[in-house]
């Protein structure tokens, strides 16, 4: 069967047991895709005043255009200008059955439209995709679940939702509550649920599918350390049973251990793919290090907003704005916060955690353990400066995350809000610095030497 989402664009699905198809031809084939969106502007007069017949223009005019879009069917839009925003632009690539392809780029890349498009959510502008079998997606964990419904229910019905049957919802049930660990609650309505308990049962229902390709957007970001470590044997168990997952994190220690092939997009477009070692290291190298790290836009934040992180400065020994650190050497990291509340707050704790880029935490700077929590920050904005006596980390790229809280509820997290970028220098005062296999912190120590038992 086939589909068409307009006169430039194609989308065909060919079922997985299709004996007419030749055995090595891809079972995912995406030919020059483009999405478009058009978004609406409201245009502000400069003029100090507006005429009135000017007014009456321009509002007929949004009118006749209202009226137009929706009898053609097409997105409505709300403004006096409209701007054309394209999500993905001539994208291809091919997958093979039983590969598994990490989609990997910053936010805003196209990573999560791609996977709306493969999964039907939303409709190409141009382009051709070719799916041979069933595909299930997971791109918002819970999409489907009634809050009014039991867990029992729900299983059923999101179940059936994401395509299957009601033989394979009994023949899967005991897996699935198993795995999400909510047996005792079966038959309270998920409304009720923790926000843990919800998002595991998601995750198990749309987990114990038996597709040929399996979509899955970012489902490592959610729940608890114990939770994600269990979604990810349960993703390298689909991969190892051969079946086709297309997976989107920014956990590049995930998408290393599950991933065969790597797909890096950027502004739309596809700037690198093949094997995903390879393309890990160019997304990497091509990351936008700045000396100062805007973080106003980023809406991946967590916490009550009372404060928000705005930017993040890096400084060398000579208090010179810089984009790198030295290894060895005196440094500082200044951020900005903002204080928008209006009021007061008290009891302030701010956090700078340091990852390898995989996600390894390696070290935590705070204000709690160095006994420094503000006791109170009035309304306005704030420069908080972390300065490190000497920079015990080698040579290479770290992630770095901001914690703040206010009376112990998290006012602003940020995860992986930008790169720490370190250059050689001369920790141990010899020139001598440890290798990559060596581990990524130093520690200055002495060994000394006795003559006997």
């Amino acid at each position: 069967m086939g589909w068409t989402g307009g006169s430039d664009c194609a989308f065909g699905e060919i079922p997985g047991d299709a004996g007419s198809e030749p055995m090595l031809s891809p079972i995912i084939s995406v030919e020059n895709l483009s999405k478009r969106y058009l978004l609406g502007h409201k245009t502000e007069s400069r003029e100090r005043y507006t005429a009135l017949r000017d007014v009456v223009v321009r509002r007929t005019k949004s009118l006749i255009r209202l009226a137009a879009d929706t009898v053609r069917g097409q997105q409505v839009l709300f403004g006096d200008e409209v701007e054309e925003f394209w999500a993905l632009r001539d994208v291809s690539f091919e997958v093979q059955s039983g590969e598994v392809v990490g989609v990997i780029g910053r936010n805003g890349a196209g990573k999560s439209t791609l996977l709306k498009v493969l999964s039907r959510i939303t409709d190409p502008t141009e382009g051709r995709i070719t799916l041979r079998g069933r595909i299930a997606s997971l791109l918002e964990v819970g999409t489907g679940f009634h809050p009014e419904l039991t867990g029992r229910e729900n299983i059923f019905l999101n179940g059936a939702i994401l395509g299957m049957t009601r033989q394979e919802i009994r023949q899967k049930f005991d897996e699935i509550v198993a795995f999400a660990e909510v047996e005792k609650f079966l038959d309270t309505p998920v409304k009720r649920y923790s926000s843990g308990m919800y998002v595991r049962l998601a995750f198990a229902v749309a987990a114990h599918l038996e597709p040929e390709i399996l979509v899955v957007d970012e489902v490592l970001a959610v729940g608890d350390a114990e939770f994600q470590k269990k979604c990810l044997g349960k993703m390298q168990e689909v991969s190892r049973g051969g079946r086709t997952v297309l997976f989107v994190s920014h956990q590049m220690a995930a998408v290393q251990a599950l991933c065969d092939r790597g797909i890096f997009l950027s502004g739309g477009r596809i700037v690198k793919q093949g094997l995903v070692g390879e393309v890990i290291r160019h997304y990497l190298s091509e990351s936008d290090q700045r000396s100062q790290l805007c973080l106003v836009d980023r809406h991946d934040r967590q916490g009550s907003g009372v404060l928000r992180f705005t930017d993040v400065s890096f400084y060398n020994e000579a208090k010179e704005n810089v984009g790198s650190l030295t290894s060895g050497a005196a440094a500082s990291i200044e951020f900005r916060i903002s204080n928008s509340s209006g009021k007061t707050v008290r009891n302030v704790r701010v956090c700078l955690a340091v990852d390898t880029v995989f996600g390894q935490r390696l070290m935590v700077f705070s204000t709690h353990l160095a006994d420094q929590d503000f006791a109170e920050l009035p309304a306005g904005a704030f420069r908080i400066t972390l300065d490190i006596e000497c920079l015990a980390l080698i040579p290479g790229r770290y992630s770095f995350n901001l914690y703040s809280t206010v009376n112990n509820d998290v006012a602003d997290w940020i995860r992986n809000a930008g790169y720490i970028d370190v250059e050689g220098g001369n920790y141990y005062g010899n020139g001598q610095l440890p290798t990559q296999d060596q581990g990524c912190v130093m520690m200055r120590h002495e060994f000394k030497l006795r003559q006997g038992d």
